[in-house]
């Protein structure tokens, strides 16, 4: 396993979260009216949980564990 793989993946994980965190408005209303808003905040969402995934496929290259057939529930 490459551990700088890891930690870069993890410092764009934490760029993903932050910009969350940045754009969360204080109002479900805010958010709801503003599809902008709405728009960068699943697109961080969705770069977060890829890199999570990214993360988890690149530890198990490194071991005899077969990956997932999905990632979805009901594996």
């Amino acid at each position: 396993m490459d551990r700088d793989v890891i930690i870069e993946k993890l410092e764009s994980l934490r760029h993903c979260l932050n910009r969350i965190e940045a754009k969360r408005p204080d109002a479900l209303e805010q958010l709801l009216s503003d599809i902008d808003l709405q728009d960068i905040i699943v697109l961080n969402l969705t770069r977060a949980i890829q890199v999570c995934v990214d993360i988890g496929s690149h530890i198990l290259s490194n071991t005899e564990a077969r990956p997932p057939c999905q990632y979805g529930r009901g594996l």
